[in-house]
């Protein structure tokens, strides 16, 4: 049988995009050239692997047993690249991390720099994501790994915690919060607290700990994507809300005053490396791993300051 790898490739970006022109544009070949290698494959094979009468197409009964035989097989081609590289001292090829929107802008400074310039000859590709995105793009071989907040309890995915940041309030300078020294969980039991919105892990942890997170002001219902915002909203509008520690390490001197703590144990989120059980860059993110470790301050590697907020 006269399979080539090339050929899965083709099949498995039909199968992302359900569109041949965007599957050949993604493969960068010509939509007649990658048509013709389906076809190709189709006869050999003697099934269809799509139903090209419906829009957007999509894989037979029989192409979806292929399409997942495909991922496994392209997997594991991967692997043996990998696996020579392995024993090699150079670092090179691409490495397609996600991460998720509340770390990225306060974590990447720490050590994207400093991973440029020692592996010169990685291709680093990022992307924001939410977490349910990046799970889903891990689980198809679409990312190599993921920074996010864990613990997932996803089986298909390994998590090597990074670090552990504490959560703090963010209050008005004249809120009642920022009058007590440390607060207990039932001090943030109130109405006016900015909320992230649905679709981000963070507002999930805040839940964990504050049982009633809702506004009741009738006339403003507002929730963020954004911490940024959410902070923007406390300084102008009252109330308060909950950040992540590194979101409150580059705060200017003369805020410090919005920030309130918790008594002991402090509620922690878990920030975590992860990848899919069968990813083949162990090398790469093991480098990636230790030198995000180095960057950031070093009491945040220690878990025993609190207790880790679960959040799924």
């Amino acid at each position: 049988m006269n399979i080539s790898l090339t050929q899965l490739e083709y099949v498995l970006a039909i199968d992302n995009y359900r569109h041949f022109a965007k599957a050949a544009e993604a493969c960068l070949v010509t939509q007649p050239t990658l048509s013709m290698q389906l076809k190709k494959l189709e006869e050999e094979l003697k099934l269809d692997i799509f139903d090209r009468s419906k829009q957007p197409i999509i894989p037979t009964d029989a192409g979806k047993e292929l399409i997942e035989q495909a991922r496994i097989i392209l997997r594991e081609a991967k692997k043996l690249e990998h696996i020579a590289k392995h024993y090699d001292d150079t670092f090179e090829g691409s490495l397609h991390i996600g991460i998720i929107p509340t770390i990225a802008p306060y974590l990447l400074p720490y050590f994207l720099g400093d991973f440029l310039k020692k592996y010169k000859k990685i291709k680093l590709f990022l992307q924001e994501l939410t977490t349910e995105e990046i799970i889903y793009k891990l689980n198809k071989d679409e990312l190599d790994a993921a920074i996010l907040a864990t613990p997932l309890h996803e089986i298909n995915i390994i998590e090597e915690p990074l670090f552990y940041e504490e959560i703090k309030v963010y209050a008005h300078f004249n809120h009642p919060l920022t009058k007590k020294k440390l607060l207990d969980h039932k001090d943030i039991q109130r109405d006016d607290i900015w909320m992230l919105s649905k679709g981000n892990c963070f507002r999930n942890q805040v839940f964990s700990i504050c049982t009633q997170p809702m506004r009741t002001d009738e006339q403003l219902k507002y929730e963020s994507g954004s911490l940024e915002t959410l902070k923007k909203m406390v300084e102008m509008e009252g109330g308060f809300t909950l950040l992540p520690e590194l979101a409150v390490l580059e705060l200017p001197t003369k805020k410090l005053n919005h920030i309130a703590e918790f008594k002991k144990p402090k509620p922690l989120r878990e920030i975590s490396i992860v990848y899919a059980r069968s990813v083949s860059k162990k090398k790469t993110i093991e480098a990636l791993k230790k030198l995000i470790e180095a960057s950031v301050p070093e009491y945040l590697l220690d878990k025993k300051r609190g207790s880790v907020v679960e959040w799924k």
